[in-house]
């Protein structure tokens, strides 16, 4: 049994809501305490990760124009430097397990990602 089983649509649907979260978060958890970054860091990157996903070519993306393969990537890349920011940026408290815990939760998902066969891509389409 494969313990994949984010597909490019449970994907999708988590996209929107984590942007928004990494957004709004930063600042109901008034992060910065250790660092501004630690509160800007995570806002930037919701506003990156809201436009990644309009763009990206999957059935909720607006504009379809970057492959799936890159928004993965992204995610992956996204994953790592959360969790090495705490450490490179000096994020300590509440600041540096913010992002501790995001990234580890980016890179799990990015990990269970169940590749689509050709036959599922076709049937994805809503």
């Amino acid at each position: 049994m494969d313990p994949r089983f984010v597909t490019k649509t449970v994907h999708a649907f988590l996209d929107y809501p984590v942007a928004l979260s990494l957004m709004a978060t930063p600042f109901l958890l008034q992060l910065g305490s250790s660092n501004p970054l630690a509160l800007w860091l995570a806002v930037c990157t919701g506003v990156a990760a809201f436009a990644l996903t309009m763009f990206t070519d999957h059935h909720l993306g607006l504009f379809r124009v970057l492959p799936y393969s890159l928004h993965l990537a992204v995610d992956l890349a996204v994953g790592v430097v959360f969790l090495l920011a705490p450490i490179v940026l000096g994020f300590s408290g509440i600041d540096a397990w913010y992002y501790w815990i995001n990234g580890a939760a980016v890179l799990f998902v990015v990990g269970l990602h169940k590749p689509e066969t050709a036959s599922s891509e076709a049937t994805v389409h809503i």
